[in-house]
């Protein structure tokens, strides 16, 4: 199998080769595959699903909260007297 680069990317895979970081060509696309793996099984784990969130007034209206006789009416916002 023959792989042709671009000028561009075969200065790049020679620089990363002459700085140390890979020992061959064949080096530098094995670590590249397994870090493509490695990210993609970790974007996969990460996104978990997520449960849909409750609001209050329905996790109170359910059991254990049901027929506890809370008073879930909202209070009217008074404004507090403020001292000049």
């Amino acid at each position: 199998m023959t792989v042709e680069l671009k000028p561009e990317t075969e200065r790049l895979v020679q620089e990363e080769i002459r700085r140390g970081h890979f020992h061959s060509v064949d080096d530098l696309i094995v670590q590249g595959v397994y870090a493509l793996r490695e990210k993609s099984n970790t974007a996969q784990t990460s996104v978990a699903p997520q449960r849909p969130r409750k609001k209050l007034y329905d996790l109170l209206t359910q059991p254990p909260f049901a027929g506890s006789e809370l008073n879930l009416e909202r209070q009217k916002d008074h404004p507090r007297p403020v001292d000049l």
